[in-house]
């Protein structure tokens, strides 16, 4: 029975966290965008301190419950070796807890963490949330935007307009690798070893494991039941139960109660410990410790949360899009980056700084941006945290979706009334690019969809009214958008780009 809540509360939490960075419409994130939020480490670095007191709670009350039905990391784990365990069955075998590794991981993820930002990325590779954040952003959410691109094809020539078509691409390559190794890491961990990852790297695992040693609930072997037969421990992903002194690591224990469905015998259960007087007579009575923090008769009844499995692990390399043609005869040329001194951050992330310091990386903001603005970063100091650039869409105003799912305060809530009132960076003019001087034609895009009128075309002689116009920016006005930068028609490097600002201002 307990199992069974646990494979269900798993399923239920692995699939909607895994849509929230599949689903490029954001629809999902007004209903379930809690789910992002009450991630540990997200919900720690916003200062979320009753989310935080709540994963406390929770665990010293039921164990690591935390880690197989909330944590999508874990749950992957789980759906790989129950893959594994298809092929061969009571595969596991009790291992001793390496805690010099487990500690020693902590130790380096606690102090990159606090260092800088300098070392902020090695931090964001330990932390489990981010780690499947970026699988699911980089492997298997091409996999589902094909699916709804052949589904919208389907749909038009039906004369429907159930889908429309979405882009697809490579956003950051160093991002797309190392979302990769992970995945192909991790499938090779799980299927070898079930919880291996969760119990030798994973920081949030450490901290929790050392909480659910004083958990009030936990897995419980009866030593009067139990004939020795290992089926427990040949059965346990976390390789935590040592059946031949009746003894269970609690640290690595993720209460998925497996353990509990496999025994014969019914002798172990989940329940509550005892006081120290009665787990005194039943150790005498047994001759024996049966873990360490003996306890009484289970109570099948009682309530748990559990741990792990689900479904879904689909990966597949992107492909090169199709080349876009100006009236079916020329190429248009894509444009490039400029070569900016400063990032751009989004708006209510109030500085580099900040940004910096409270990201993740765990790209739930880059899956949901619809205007394909906010992709990883390939900066070794913000590797894979999120930045701004405009060659395929520009911020509009708007748009508020990324400060409404960051879960970690990156990007805090903001209105749409604060957005256009808040500058991240100004426009900058570069005449050498300008069509109005190269090719002598009048243009004006930048002026005209300017949303906030920043931009205003001037004769560019000012002795002759009919000189050709050229812009010039505003930078008390500018807020950064990048609809400027974004539609100049100048090719490869548009005639004006987006400057950021370190720090955001209010205009």
């Amino acid at each position: 029975m307990l199992r069974t809540i646990r494979l269900t509360l798993a399923i239920v939490f692995f699939a909607l966290v895994t849509f929230l960075f599949l689903d490029f419409t954001g629809t999902l994130h007004g209903w379930m965008g809690w789910m992002a939020k009450i991630q540990f480490l997200p919900a720690l670095l916003a200062l979320n301190a009753g989310v935080v007191l709540l994963l406390v709670a929770l665990t010293l009350l039921f164990g690591r419950v935390y880690c197989s039905v909330i944590c999508p990391l874990g749950v992957f784990q789980d759906v790989i070796s129950r893959f594994a365990g298809k092929r061969k069955k009571n595969r596991f075998r009790y291992s001793p807890a390496r805690k010099w590794l487990r500690y020693g991981m902590l130790a380096v993820f606690a102090v990159t963490l606090v260092a800088g930002v300098r070392f902020h990325a090695v931090a964001s590779l330990l932390e489990p949330y981010s780690s499947y954040g970026r699988i699911a952003s980089s492997l298997f959410a091409p996999v589902y935007q094909w699916g709804n691109n052949l589904l919208a094809y389907l749909a038009e020539r039906a004369d429907s307009y159930a889908f429309y078509e979405t882009e697809v691409w490579i956003k950051s390559l160093p991002t797309f690798i190392i979302a990769a190794l992970t995945f192909v890491v991790l499938i090779i961990l799980a299927w070898r070893g079930g919880r291996t990852y969760c119990n030798t790297i994973c920081p949030v695992g450490t901290v929790l494991g050392f909480l659910s040693g004083y958990s009030l609930f936990k897995p419980v072997i009866d030593t009067e039941k139990c004939n020795g037969c290992g089926l427990c421990a040949r059965n346990c992903k976390a390789s935590c139960i040592n059946s031949k002194t009746h003894e269970i690591d609690y640290s690595r224990c993720v209460a998925c109660m497996d353990c509990l469905d496999k025994c014969r015998q019914g002798a172990i259960t989940y329940t509550h410990r005892r006081h120290k007087a009665d787990a005194a007579k039943i150790s005498a009575r047994n001759q024996t410790q049966c873990t360490t923090t003996s306890t009484g008769p289970a109570d099948d009844t009682r309530r748990a949360f559990l741990s792990a499995t689900a479904v879904l692990a689909t990966t597949a390399a992107l492909k090169a899009q199709e080349k876009k043609v100006d009236g079916g005869l020329a190429v248009i040329e894509d444009k490039k980056i400029p070569a900016r001194a400063a990032a751009i951050t989004p708006p209510g992330s109030l500085s580099a700084r900040n940004f910096a310091q409270h990201c993740t990386a765990c790209q739930l903001c880059v899956a949901v941006c619809p205007n394909q603005v906010l992709r990883p970063s390939s900066d070794l100091t913000r590797l894979m945290q999120p930045e701004m650039s405009y060659e395929r869409g520009y911020c509009r105003p708007e748009c508020t979706k990324c400060s409404e799912v960051c879960p970690a305060g990156a990007i805090r809530p903001i209105t749409k009334a604060d957005k256009s009132a808040i500058q991240i960076g100004h426009a900058v003019w570069i005449k050498e690019n300008c069509i109005c001087i190269t090719n002598k034609v009048e243009c004006g895009n930048c002026a005209r969809h300017c949303p906030v009128g920043a931009i205003q075309m001037v004769a560019s002689d000012s002795g002759n009214p009919q000189s050709p116009k050229i812009p010039v920016v505003n930078t008390e006005r500018c807020i950064g958008c990048g609809a400027c930068e974004n539609l100049c028609p100048a090719r490869p490097f548009s005639a004006i780009y987006v400057e950021g600002h370190i720090m955001h201002r209010t205009v």
